[in-house]
C-alpha cells in the first residue's frame, strides 16, 4: 500500500516555486510545506514509474494487478517469486498460448514444477499429396503434475490452467499425484 511516508520530502518543493512576495512569509511556507507532504508520495510514484511496470521491482499489491492487467495466469495464492515470474513471461506466453511449449510453460510458473504432458497431435509435412496423417485419430490431451505435497485444490487450479492454455478443440484430463521423495545417494565402501 502506498501511502505518506514519514520524513519522506519532495522532489518539488512547492516553496520554491511560490511568488517572491511569499518566499519570506513564514505561514505561507508552513502551509505549503503541509502540501509538500501530502504530494511528496505521488512525486516518489511518478519518479520511479518504470519501475511499476518491472514485476521484479514492483509493489507487490502492484505486481498483482499488473498480472491481472496483462493476463497472467495466477490466481492469488502463488508464492512471490512464482507469481513476480509469470507476470514476466505473460506477454509470452500469449504468444505460445495453446502449444505443448506454452502449456508446459504456464503449469511451471503456476506451480515451480515441470509437467508431464502427453498428447495425440503431431506436425508433419509431405511432398506428395495425401499421405498419412501425423498423430492420433481422436485428439486427446493428459496433463500429469507431481508435487510434493498435493491437494485437492491443486487438481482444481490445474484443470483451470489448462482449460485457459490448452489448444481450444482439445479434450484434456489432468491428474495430479504425490512425487516420490527423492532417495539418498548410495555410499561405495572406501578402500
Amino acid at each position: 500500500m502506498r501511502g505518506s511516508i514519514d520524513g519522506l520530502g519532495s522532489s518539488a518543493p512547492i516553496g520554491m516555486m511560490l511568488p517572491a512576495v511569499f518566499a519570506d512569509d513564514d505561514l505561507a511556507q508552513r502551509f505549503v510545506a503541509g502540501l509538500d507532504e501530502v504530494i511528496a508520495p505521488i512525486h516518489s510514484v511518478l519518479d520511479c514509474l518504470d519501475t511499476y511496470f518491472r514485476p521484479s521491482l514492483a509493489p507487490l499489491d502492484f505486481a498483482q494487478w499488473l498480472g491481472g492487467w496483462v493476463g497472467a495466469e495466477t490466481d492469488g495464492t502463488e508464492p512471490e517469486p512464482l507469481l513476480r515470474a509469470a507476470v514476466a513471461a505473460a506477454a509470452h506466453l500469449h504468444r505460445i498460448r495453446g502449444t505443448r511449449r506454452g502449456l508446459a510453460e504456464a503449469v511451471r510458473l503456476a506451480f515451480g514444477v515441470e509437467p508431464e504432458i502427453s498428447e495425440s497431435g503431431g506436425a508433419d509435412w509431405s511432398a506428395r499429396p495425401l499421405g498419412p496423417v501425423p498423430g492420433e485419430p481422436r485428439p486427446r490431451l493428459h496433463v500429469h503434475l507431481r508435487l510434493p505435497d498435493p491437494t485437492p485444490a491443486d487438481r482444481h487450479r490445474l484443470d483451470t490452467l489448462v482449460a485457459a492454455a490448452r489448444p481450444a478443440h482439445m479434450p484434456y484430463t489432468v491428474e495430479v499425484t504425490a512425487a516420490e521423495p527423492a532417495r539418498p545417494a548410495e555410499r561405495t565402501p572406501e578402500r
